[in-house]
């Protein structure tokens, strides 16, 4: 084996690797070998968040400065012990009826991506059952994409209003940052109609538009966005899928889409935090995780039916 290949054990699985020194991060110098050791060490608490969940990569092969592509149907390249199920393809996916996805569920499963240089995990708000059959989804989200002119202090205004407006509907709402230059705002959700949560988040986002059309946007044409925050209510499409939270993401600082808790957000809303400090690195999180465990917490948080829309 070439000095550029090895095999390594983690968690009791044989991996080949490759390219460890190779950086895929130039602006810090992080090096694949580093993208490894961050998803191995942050594995539990970002497991049981893609539990389930047919996981889309984004794979940057040569770095976050080379070409990137999306990858679903994944399965081809992975070893035996890695989840496999097959699923039906939503209409975009150049005319195929099924995709073979496969299904993060173990520290080597994350190694193994990694070492693909899927820099990002991204996973759908539903999950399939033990015999690989699409569920109902089980979570809402509501992505706040600031546009120009905009950031992370008007997000955090949003987010404060949309917490407020899902606690009044019943609904026990977690916060994370997208790593890049959002938020996103999350509840654990029961529903009886996969379209349910779409219908929700674009009637809360058209009212929340309504009420302070100088600030919000719910439409995504770009004429529009200037100064404002979009509330893409989108993400709960089932075809659709959305960071998870500890995931990296593609940015030259290699941040992280992180959970922050509701006083963070509060202390940056009031100006007793500075928005910049809720951007994080590997190192910052895996700290907090040490000093604060999952913020994420949608195992622990209350379930409950999502309102009529």
């Amino acid at each position: 084996m070439s000095p550029a290949k090895q095999r390594v054990e983690i968690g009791g699985r044989q991996l080949g690797v490759s390219n460890l020194e190779k950086v895929l991060f130039p602006e810090v110098g992080f090096t694949k070998a580093q993208v490894i050791d961050y998803y191995v060490r942050i594995a539990p608490v970002l497991l049981p968040h893609v539990a389930g969940r047919p996981v889309t990569f984004t794979r940057w092969p040569d770095g976050v400065e080379g070409q990137a592509f999306y990858e679903k149907n994944s399965a081809r390249h992975a070893p035996e012990w890695v989840r496999r199920v097959t699923i039906p393809s939503p209409g975009s996916s150049r005319g195929r009826e099924t995709l073979d996805m496969v299904v993060l569920e173990d520290v080597p499963d994350l190694a193994w991506a990694a070492n693909l240089a899927a820099l990002e995990v991204h996973v759908p708000q539903w999950q399939v059952d033990d015999d690989g059959v699409p569920q109902l989804p089980d979570l809402l989200v509501l992505d706040l994409d600031p546009g120009p002119e905009t950031g992370i202090l008007e997000c955090c205004r949003l987010a404060e209003r949309l917490g407020e407006r899902l606690e009044a509907d019943g609904l026990d709402p977690v916060v994370k940052t997208s790593g890049s230059k959002g938020m996103q705002v999350y509840a654990p959700i029961e529903v009886a109609d996969r379209e349910h949560p779409s219908r929700y988040a674009k009637q809360l986002a058209q009212e929340l538009s309504a009420e302070t059309p100088d600030d919000v946007v719910w439409r995504m044409e770009k004429v529009l966005r200037p100064g404002k925050v979009l509330v893409d209510w989108s993400q709960n499409n089932t075809a659709k899928t959305t960071v998870a939270p500890y995931s990296l993401r593609a940015r030259a600082g290699a941040t992280v889409s992180t959970p922050i808790g509701w006083d963070e957000v509060d202390a940056v809303r009031d100006g007793s935090l500075d928005p910049a400090e809720l951007r994080f690195t590997t190192d910052q999180v895996l700290a907090r995780v040490e000093e604060y465990g999952d913020l994420f917490d949608v195992a622990g948080a209350r379930r409950a039916p999502l309102p009529r829309a």
